[in-house]
């Protein structure tokens, strides 16, 4: 029998990203398959963050294609991008929330901003999505100043999934959390991605989450994803940076999970 293509999120082609005369993103090629969750992993000011927006379309590129849930993405005015968008979710490094808003109206932000709905209803989809990610009805009062990194981690990612998107982009995630914390998050995200069918793209410097969250990672080095599969796989990759990166002193005890 011929095996089935996988069916993808994401696929990206032949991208070039950069900023005056300096390329970031060197005519790099990724796919991402619908329902894993795919960890971006690479070198501090390698370019993680920027190929993560340029896919989003808040970066423009240079030269290449991007198709999210077979849409080709633009800059952030272009129609197909702007349909795309509907369909992803996304939470910024260190939970971006608006600092004036309550919890619940951070939340709720998204659904004014891309729907037409009541108050009432708004609440109903703020308190689901607040127990959803583990937290309770009435944190939804509280300002973002009043919550802990964890929390604040939780509520933004309440927020990414208030329009119940296809896919969810994390950046760097679990960054400045504590071990438990970070745990905590890292289950929440797998329980989340296997209930809901979410496709995670996750940008992320966090061995034990890759390790143990994703079902593959790609590197990305010299502005190329030279290395892709799941942990054990790259665990045994010949390339430079990968093997510097898995196989350095404070990856000693880093194992790939169970398949």
């Amino acid at each position: 029998m011929q095996e089935v293509p996988p069916q993808f999120a994401i696929r990206v082609h032949d991208l070039v990203v950069g900023f005056g005369k300096h390329v970031v993103i060197d005519h790099l090629a990724l796919d991402v398959r619908k329902g894993e969750i795919l960890g971006l992993v690479g070198a501090s000011g390698g370019g993680k963050s920027v190929l993560m927006r340029t896919i989003i379309g808040l970066i423009p590129r240079w030269a290449g294609t991007i198709e999210v849930m077979g849409a080709t993405i633009g800059d952030t005015h272009s129609r197909s991008t702007q349909s795309a968008a509907g369909r992803w979710g996304i939470l910024f490094q260190q939970g971006a929330l608006f600092s004036s808003l309550t919890v619940r109206q951070n939340i709720q932000f998204p659904l004014r901003e891309n729907l037409v709905l009541s108050q009432a209803l708004m609440d109903e989809i703020a308190t689901a999505k607040l127990e959803m990610v583990g937290l309770a009805p009435e944190d939804g009062d509280k300002f973002p100043s009043e919550l802990s990194g964890g929390m604040t981690k939780r509520v933004a990612l309440a927020r990414a999934l208030a329009l119940d998107p296809a896919i969810v982009f994390l950046d760097e995630p679990t960054s400045g959390l504590d071990p438990i914390a970070a745990g905590d998050f890292d289950a929440l995200i797998k329980t989340l991605q296997k209930t809901l069918g979410l496709t995670v793209f996750m940008v992320t410097h966090d061995l034990a989450s890759l390790n143990t969250v994703c079902d593959r990672v790609a590197a990305l080095a010299d502005g190329k994803i030279v290395a892709i599969g799941p942990m054990r796989e790259l665990l045994q990759s010949e390339h430079p940076w990968v093997r510097a990166y898995f196989h350095g002193k404070r990856s000693l005890m880093l194992q790939p999970k169970a398949s």
